[in-house]
């Protein structure tokens, strides 16, 4: 029995950390912020070495940090720049957050392992699409549905984290639709792009 509550929190831990990695891919800091106040106010356990995360100086300074990151992509063309250093660090910051919501008797080996797969996959599939999404939109609007799509992100990225953190298997299923959804909307825009030239030539 012990065992099998074991492997079922190392699963709900996992949902939980892919979740919030997710998340990540809309916004770096949103997740980051709600597992601060998450952690504070016990709805969670950090693994050792991770419990920083739910100090009041990381709480403030997510905060602030979140505050200037959904204000920034308010920005016509800030927004894109971000997008380039958001690219790398989703991965990163998304396996941390995994790494830190693992419960502690997890051996470091399947640990990283679980948190480079689960949280830096999850991370990754999010932003790469959002990024292009961006792209696109800046190169056929010119910018002018940004705020929108940024909008749309950084509510995307709240209820995710928040899901996350009360019930993370239902979060973790929301996270595979939602890439699903990007992955639908990012052939469907392209593929309409390509068939634009055709039409005009016609």
């Amino acid at each position: 029995m012990n065992a099998e509550l074991n492997v079922f929190s190392i699963i709900v831990a996992v949902c939980l950390g892919a979740s919030l990695a997710a998340a990540t891919g809309f916004r770096l800091f949103v997740p980051c912020l709600v597992a601060s106040v998450a952690a504070k106010y016990g709805f969670i356990h950090l693994s050792q070495g991770w419990e920083w995360i739910g100090s009041w100086p990381a709480l403030i300074t997510f905060a602030s940090a979140t505050l200037l990151e959904i204000a920034a992509y308010y920005i016509p063309w800030i927004d894109n720049a971000l997008d380039s250093i958001a690219m790398p660090s989703a991965p990163v910051v998304g396996t941390l957050l995994t790494i830190a919501v693992l419960p502690r008797d997890v051996a470091p080996v399947a640990k990283w392992t679980l948190a480079i797969i689960a949280g830096g996959g999850a991370a990754m599939a999010v932003q790469s699409k959002t990024t292009v999404l961006r792209g696109l939109s800046t190169a056929v609007t010119g910018g002018l549905a940004n705020p929108v799509i940024a909008t749309v992100e950084a509510v995307a990225a709240v209820l995710l984290s928040v899901l996350a953190i009360f019930l993370p298997i239902a979060a973790a299923v929301v996270a595979i639709i939602g890439v699903l959804l990007l992955w639908i909307v990012f052939f469907r825009t392209a593929h309409t792009l390509r068939k634009k030239p055709q039409h005009a030539d016609g």
